[in-house]
């Protein structure tokens, strides 16, 4: 039986309640895009030639014998690329995973090329118990708001315009949005991350229904660990990450994957632990009082962050070839 990349239960915090979760990442035949700087989940893909609609079934079957989902209320879906692809994954797939999690919540990740009304209103027919309003939420990688450093930063090949007309799509098709926000992609001083953070929240909690901040993390064999590993590029200070959910005009949830390690985001070493449990607890609770405390009482590598945010020039990146 196949086992998908990764698979856990968790806790999501969803209309103020917080509900039982299960993530599943399955492995798939890969993302048609395929080019993203930071992403490794590009090269975790089955060869030409795969059964792919066996294989992935027998993810599935894996997951309910290893993870019931009797007992959980939201159901994270993810692939190598996007959920909705049928390239990717093949529609048997689909309805089997819209089968075995009827009645749960969804949040399935997707490019916004391969939202179709049509789809995913199938989807939400066949997963669709009555128990929530909003039975699926299309998650899509935004990243940012701005063209420019999603394409010269990150590789990830479509606008905001695309983006928007995605939403627009999925709500017709009777979903609702999840946009992933990524903090700090390659190229970008700490500054310059922090201001272009601030206005994609601003802008997206107007479309998005949920909205997810990451932290880039240093993931393994991708162009962002070329430039890392040179000493050309380092992850967001945590420090960064405390003022922007601070800010935030609405809730967004953050998971700080890498916390305090040279790959993730971190500050000193000292102060790492107790801010990464407190990002956490703050995605369940929205109680943001443990998050004031922190950054007020703050840590002597905050006064190095407020420096780097003063003092760091931005990357020379050639205009031209």
């Amino acid at each position: 039986m196949e086992r998908p990349l990764a698979c856990w239960k968790g806790e999501e915090r969803y209309e103020g309640e917080v509900l039982p979760s299960l993530t599943i990442i399955l492995k798939t035949g890969g993302c048609r895009h395929n080019r993203c700087r930071m992403c490794s989940y590009r090269f975790e893909r089955y060869p030409e030639g795969t059964d792919l609609e066996g294989a992935l079934l027998s993810q599935l079957h894996w997951v309910v014998q290893h993870y019931p989902p009797s007992g959980v209320a939201i159901v994270k879906l993810y692939t190598s690329g996007s959920f909705f692809d049928p390239g990717e994954v093949p529609p048997r797939v689909v309805e089997e995973a819209a089968r075995i999690f009827w009645g749960k919540l969804v949040i399935a990740e997707t490019r916004p090329e391969f939202v179709d009304p049509e789809r995913i209103a199938a989807f939400i027919s066949a997963i669709d118990s009555g128990d929530y309003p909003t039975p699926l939420y299309v998650a899509i990688g935004l990243e940012t708001l701005n063209d420019s450093i999603r394409q010269k930063s990150i590789d990830k090949g479509f606008t905001f315009s695309d983006f928007k007309k995605a939403a627009d799509n999925a709500r017709a098709g009777g979903a609702g949005i999840k946009a992933y926000l990524l903090l700090k992609p390659l190229f970008l001083t700490e500054r310059e991350a922090l201001l272009d953070m601030e206005e994609s929240i601003r802008t997206v909690t107007g479309i998005a229904d949920m909205i997810s901040m990451n932290p880039c993390t240093v993931q393994k064999h991708t162009e962002l660990e070329y430039y890392w590993k040179r000493g050309e590029y380092r992850p967001p200070y945590l420090w960064s990450v405390v003022s922007l959910l601070l800010s935030a005009p609405a809730h967004i949830t953050c998971d700080p994957l890498g916390g305090g390690r040279a790959r993730g985001p971190h500050n000193c070493g000292t102060c790492d632990y107790d801010i990464v449990k407190a990002i956490r607890d703050y995605n369940l609770s929205a109680d943001c009082q443990t998050l004031h405390q922190l950054f007020s009482g703050g840590c002597e590598c905050k006064e190095e962050w407020e420096r780097v945010l003063s003092l760091e020039k931005p990357y020379c990146m050639p205009l031209t070839r």
